[in-house]
């Protein structure tokens, strides 16, 4: 199953107080299982990117679903799909 990771910025969210975002997760995670896709985790970043959020889905469609999910939740960022490091080690020896 592909995995995806999102890193997201809150430069645009109005955040009341820590507790409303930290509340937001129990939703993205049903919202996520409603597009088949499974929350694996979800890190607060320091850095560019707020919060890391990483992601295993069916399909293209499904991810971008979670990305538009995580979009309507006021939480804009950059959505990619991501590959183990033995997975890629793999590829490279295939090549």
């Amino acid at each position: 199953m592909p995995t995806y990771a999102s890193l997201i910025e809150l430069d645009d969210r109005d955040v009341q107080n820590a507790q409303e975002l930290a509340s937001i997760w129990g939703e993205i995670r049903t919202e996520f299982e409603q597009h088949d896709a499974e929350l694996i985790d979800s890190y607060a970043a320091l850095g560019n990117a707020d919060f890391l959020i990483t992601f295993e889905v069916d399909d293209r469609e499904a991810a971008f679903k979670c990305a538009l999910t995580l979009r309507r939740h006021g939480l804009e960022g950059q959505t990619m799909e991501i590959v183990d490091t033995d997975d890629f080690a793999n590829l490279v020896d295939e090549i």
